[in-house]
């Protein structure tokens, strides 16, 4: 077993799904990636069994990632990190050989449900090597829950109501960015040229119109419905 390697181009995404596959012992070792090159360079000196894909990884972007990791050899299982709204970009994926998709919140359950899934399936993990499964995995619904197959390979979740409901001020979507590139409250203060207390009071107002307890949480909220790319 050579872990999983999780690629995302948001630093609190990224450090989130880490922690997370820390604590499912089937996915050890647990790397992380920013970007393709840092991917590519992981997969090559150790590859991973299974590898968390960000739908929208900075150019040159998840399909090229998809593409340089079928010329390592590797039997590399890719699964990708979508919100509502990537059919386009998961299609191409899942047509290079991706198993399918899961939100970027995924929870520790759901993760060692999918690391299960993947590793009892008798294709075993080929995905990166250009096996396109008749069926794609998908992971979506309440923590805990048993990974569903779904035959389509397009069909992500449509946002829930309460997501649609949602309205951040243009200051609260500038906080919450700032977020997902890293940076500190004081740091967000200086790119906006607001006091860290005012970025504090911002940052409170978020988190209770997402109903997210951390910084993770609200910017994996963000992603998944839409209100951050």
């Amino acid at each position: 077993m050579a872990g999983v390697v999780v690629c995302h181009g948001s630093t609190a995404v990224r450090e989130r799904i880490v922690l997370t596959a820390l604590g499912v012992p089937a996915l050890a070792p647990v790397r992380a990636a920013a970007s393709v090159d840092e991917l590519i360079a992981l997969a090559r000196r150790v590859p991973p069994t299974i590898v968390l894909l960000d739908a929208h990884l900075p150019s040159p972007g998840p399909v090229e990632a998809i593409r340089r990791l079928r010329a390592v050899p590797s039997q590399s299982t890719v699964v990708m990190l979508a919100v509502p709204g990537d059919e386009i970009a998961l299609d191409r994926a899942i047509a290079l050989g991706a198993r399918g998709y899961l939100a970027p919140d995924v929870g520790r359950a759901e993760l060692a449900a999918v690391a299960a899934h993947i590793l009892a399936s008798p294709a075993g993990p080929a995905a990166a090597n250009g096996a396109v499964p008749q069926e794609a995995l998908a992971v979506h619904g309440a923590p805990g829950s048993a990974p569903t197959p779904v035959v389509t390979r397009t069909e992500l979740p449509a946002q829930n109501s309460v997501g649609n409901e949602v309205s951040l001020t243009k200051r609260e979507v500038e906080v919450l960015v700032g977020m997902s590139n890293g940076r500190s409250n004081a740091q967000i203060g200086q790119e906006l040229f607001l006091s860290e207390d005012t970025i504090k009071t911002h940052a409170r107002r978020l988190f209770r119109k997402l109903g997210a307890a951390d910084r993770a949480q609200a910017v994996a909220i963000g992603l998944r419905r839409g209100l951050i790319r």
